[in-house]
This record gives structure tokens, C-alpha cells and sequence, in this order.
């Protein structure tokens, strides 16, 4: 089945799609596999690295020690190895900071250690509204300054559209060094087809080359309706994205509206379905479209009914705590906690909710090299929190 281009008239594609295709179902917690709250493991202790951070969005560790991070505001820090804070570093882009637009994600170029290369994903505002961009620069010291030097925005996420919501914003290097951006569909009656359109960014993920250019080998290349740039859509609001250590596919995490939350693993061309198939409805109540995707659709591996808000991604790959090896972590915004997900044969079996008795939006998390995992708090006074094994 070819991905549909745009479709004003779904709900009539959608009746006719129901009586010839079987549809397929979600693995959700508490339903299908078991989920609780659960203490962390024994040896396992929970600290603080920096703190004062205004609302801090994304984490990028650094290969010498310490780590970029992210505030929303339009701010980038360089952290210590101590947890100490600098000064905003100078040369960043200027952001869009309103809503849940700001300064976003942050990822290190693959070959950071020779051409210390950053990329920057933001709220940028411009003709018709405010779109994602990415913009990429080298991070230099000078005088004891840090700097985001000769930066230039490599990609902007088409049209832009008047908007504070649904940035999407993760940023993920592949294993051949081309860039997934996932882009969210900017949250808007007006703007929900657009997700199955592929003249639009809107509701995508998009893969390009370290510079901004598109792969040869991207699925729409060479089709003239397309942009070339897409590599699957169908996505509503995608906030948390890595490569699976195995396989070196993306997986990623989105929101739903109320309800249907998804982990999805993405490949080239599908299509995700938003908003012809969901497991959420309307802020207060009402359908949006049919539950399960047919032929044609890519279903969620796992959805969260009702809604956790997932936030970050990390696989854990490390030894150092046994009983998370092999785990999918995620954070939890309005679900206020760190969920594991343990995984067999590639599905997940049984959820955690972990660290529930902080009250805390999780934002990000990232997996260190000793195998620590950092975690990033949303709010006014957020923190770097460190979970490592003593």
C-alpha cells in the first residue's frame, strides 16, 4: 500500500479499509503484560549532578568528560565533570521560546573528537509561524568562553504554521552518519492531515546528511510529490528517538493526544498512521480516528492508555546493573517518572515506573559510558540526576 498522500475525506477511506483488512492490536501495560511501580534495584543510588537549570530539554555527553545540555529558554551550557555550569554558551541560534518551542535537542557529530561539530534543534520563527530547524556549529573555547562558531541552520522543517505546540525535536546520528530529525505535526485540527502528506514536514521523520543534504537512498528520492528529506510519516508529536545497539533501527517515542502514547520502531517509508489510526482521543473525550492500523500501517510495538507524556530514549547496553540489561528507558513528563521497559525477541514483556516518589518530569535520559543513566527534569529549577550502581 502506497503512503497516502493527503486525505480530506479519511473517515469514508477508513470504513471502506475496515471491511477488507485485519487489524492489528498493542501490547498496553496493566492490560496485556504486567506493569508496576517498582524501588530501585539493590546498589543502585540516585544523586544529583547540576542543578539550576531552567527547564532543560536536552543531554549530550561529552567524550573528555561533562556534558552539554539544553534549557528551553535558548540557552546552552557546557557541564564539568564536577557539575559545574558555565555561562551560556555564546553563538546560538535565537529560538522561538514560547509554549513548547525553545532551544530543544542536542547532538554531538559522530566524529565530535577531530571536528567538534554540534547540532542544535530549536523553535524558530519566521514567515507563516515557527518551524523546527536544525542548525549545526563547532563548540571552541576561547579566553575561557565557550562558543557555538560558525553555525549554520542545515534544516527547516516546511511550512512553517503559527504554533507553540508539537516541536518534536530528537536528534540521532545512524550508523552511516546521516541524521534523523523527528518532527512533530504542530498540533492543530488545521494541520493533523498534513501528518499524510508528503508535500509537508509536518507529523514526519526526516534523514539528512551531516551538511543537511538528503541521502540518495532516502524512500521519496526521485518521487516529484514528495520531499525528499521524509523518511516516514504518519507521527504526531515525536519527543524521544535512539538506534536500536542491535539492529542500528530507529525507535522512537511519541505522543498521543488523551491516550496512545506509542513506541514505534521506524523504518524507511512507513507510515505511523497519525491521526487516521490511534489509540487516544480528543482532550475530553471523542474519537479522532479507528484504533487499529490495518495492511498498509505500521502499528505501535507498545501504547500507554491513558497517556505518560514519554520523553527521551535510551536502549541500556551495560553490565553494570544487571537486572537493566538489555532494557528500553524512556521518561515520563505528565506521568511523572522513569520507566523501564524490559524487552524479549524485540517486545516489551514488563514496565517499571520508577522513581514516581520525586514528582518530577522526566525529560531526557541518556545512558553514560560506565552505564549510569542521566536523567533530565523538566521544570524551573531543573536537574541532572545520575542512577548508577555503588
Amino acid at each position: 500500500m502506497k503512503p497516502v498522500r493527503w486525505m480530506a475525506g479519511w473517515t469514508v477511506a477508513l470504513g471502506m479499509a475496515a471491511a477488507t483488512v485485519s487489524w492489528a492490536q498493542p501490547v498496553r501495560p496493566g492490560k496485556d503484560i504486567p506493569m508496576n511501580r517498582a524501588a530501585l534495584p539493590a546498589g543502585v543510588q540516585l544523586s544529583t549532578w547540576a542543578e539550576g537549570l531552567e527547564h532543560p530539554w536536552g543531554l549530550a555527553l561529552l567524550p573528555q568528560g561533562g556534558a552539554l545540555v539544553t534549557e528551553r529558554p535558548g540557552r546552552l551550557r557546557v557541564v564539568s565533570s564536577r557539575g559545574e555550569l558555565s555561562e551560556p554558551v555564546a553563538g546560538t541560534p535565537k529560538v522561538d521560546a514560547r509554549g513548547q518551542g525553545g532551544l530543544l535537542d542536542v547532538v554531538l557529530h559522530p566524529d565530535f573528537a577531530r571536528n567538534s561539530l554540534v547540532y542544535l534543534s530549536y523553535a524558530e520563527a519566521g514567515e507563516g509561524g515557527n518551524s523546527t530547524a536544525v542548525a549545526r556549529g563547532k563548540l571552541v573555547q576561547d579566553g575561557g568562553q565557550w562558543r557555538f562558531a560558525e553555525s549554520r541552520v542545515i534544516f527547516r522543517q516546511a511550512p512553517k504554521f503559527a504554533s507553540t505546540l508539537h516541536f518534536g525535536s530528537r536528534l540521532v546520528f545512524a550508523r552511516d552518519g546521516t541524521l534523523f530529525i523527528t518532527l512533530g505535526e504542530r498540533s492543530s485540527r488545521q494541520t493533523r492531515p498534513d501528518a499524510q502528506g508528503l508535500n509537508t514536514h509536518h507529523g514526519k521523520v526526516v534523514r539528512v546528511s551531516d551538511d543537511g543534504g538528503v541521502p540518495r537512498d532516502n524512500p521519496f528520492v526521485g518521487d516529484k510529490q514528495a520531499l525528499p528529506e521524509i523518511w516516514s510519516l504518519g507521527h504526531r508529536n515525536p519527543q524521544g528517538a535512539a538506534l536500536n545497539p542491535a539492529t542500528g533501527e530507529l525507535w522512537l517515542v511519541e505522543h498521543g493526544p488523551q491516550g496512545g502514547d506509542e513506541l514505534n520502531v521506524v523504518r524507511a517509508g512507513k507510515n505511523y498512521g497519525w491521526p487516521l489510526y490511534t489509540y487516544g482521543e480528543e482532550y475530553g473525550g471523542g474519537r479522532i480516528g479507528q484504533e487499529s492500523s490495518p495492511a498498509g500501517f505500521e502499528p505501535p510495538i507498545y501504547s500507554w492508555v491513558p497517556s505518560v507524556s514519554p520523553s527521551g530514549l535510551a536502549f541500556y547496553t551495560s553490565q553494570a546493573i544487571p537486572s537493566w540489561t538489555g532494557s528500553v528507558f524512556t521518561g515520563a513528563l505528565s506521568g511523572q517518572a522513569l520507566i523501564r521497559l524490559q524487552m524479549e525477541g524485540g517486545k516489551v514483556v514488563r514496565e517499571e515506573r520508577l522513581l514516581t516518589d520525586l514528582g518530577s518530569r522526566i525529560r531526557d535520559v541518556v545512558m553514560g559510558a560506565s552505564g549510569e543513566l542521566y536523567l533530565l527534569t523538566d521544570a524551573r529549577q531543573g536537574k541532572i540526576l545520575v542512577l548508577r550502581a555503588t
